[in-house]
């Protein structure tokens, strides 16, 4: 078995440079890669593209590297709760195409499973099937999507082990899977990481044979992006 096992997250990174096209997994706040993230913030890169569910929040997440300037290009399927995010896309300081949020899922699986292209009934007859072929198919029309190409996809994992197994934990799960294996290289950053056989093989969601590095991550915020409560009953 190959150790996939890094000692940081800049070597995790190591080749990342200007121009190249990242998947970052998480949605919203949630199970978001934050150390890898704050490495792309140090290390500077700029002209990025990002595809993403969304851009995290003014101060936190993919952010970050907005207020620095450091991404040309959002493929997203929602602006959310940044405000940084829709002030560059209304002046154009900021390339966006936004794209159904299950269509995002599906041109990352794709990439994962090394699928070219796929037909789907979202956005057919709006804006988003401008310029791409469409087709009938029992009676639908479908939008032909061409699967993600990236550099590398980040993602964050709960545990993971030093051949790269991956067990994700509650939503947190959300886009990391699809993501692992959709890029020439997948970068794993994870809370715990353990020896090579630990984990139950029956509660592993992502085999290694998807990913090239892993990390044990630290310093984990895990923000919560919206609070929502409800008054204590008396």
């Amino acid at each position: 078995m190959i150790n996939k096992r890094v000692a940081s997250v800049s070597e995790a990174l190591r080749g990342v440079r200007d121009g190249m096209t990242f998947m970052l997994g998480g949605f919203g706040l949630c199970g978001i890669p934050e150390n890898c993230i704050a490495e792309l913030v140090r290390l500077g890169i700029k002209d990025i593209t990002c595809i993403s569910n969304n851009a995290g929040v003014d101060d936190f997440g993919l952010g970050l590297l907005l207020h620095k300037h450091q991404i040309r290009k959002m493929i997203s399927s929602y602006v959310g709760e940044n405000d940084e995010f829709e002030r560059q896309m209304l002046s154009g300081e900021l390339e966006v195409e936004l794209t159904p949020q299950g269509t995002l899922a599906e041109k990352c699986r794709a990439a994962q499973a090394g699928i070219p292209a796929f037909y789907t009934p979202a956005g057919y007859g709006t804006e988003v099937a401008e310029g791409k072929e469409t087709r009938e198919f029992n009676g639908k029309m479908y939008v032909l999507e061409e699967a993600f190409r990236a550099d590398f996809a980040v993602v964050k994992a709960w545990r993971g082990d030093e051949v790269g197994n991956l067990v994700f934990r509650g939503t947190a799960r959300n886009f990391n899977p699809c993501m692992c294996g959709a890029a020439q290289i997948t970068v794993a950053e994870v809370e715990e990481l353990v020896p090579a056989g630990t984990l139950d093989p029956d509660i592993i969601h992502i085999p290694g044979i998807f990913v090239q590095r892993i990390f044990q991550g630290e310093n984990y915020e895990k923000r919560i992006e919206q609070r929502t409560v409800r008054k204590r009953e008396v």
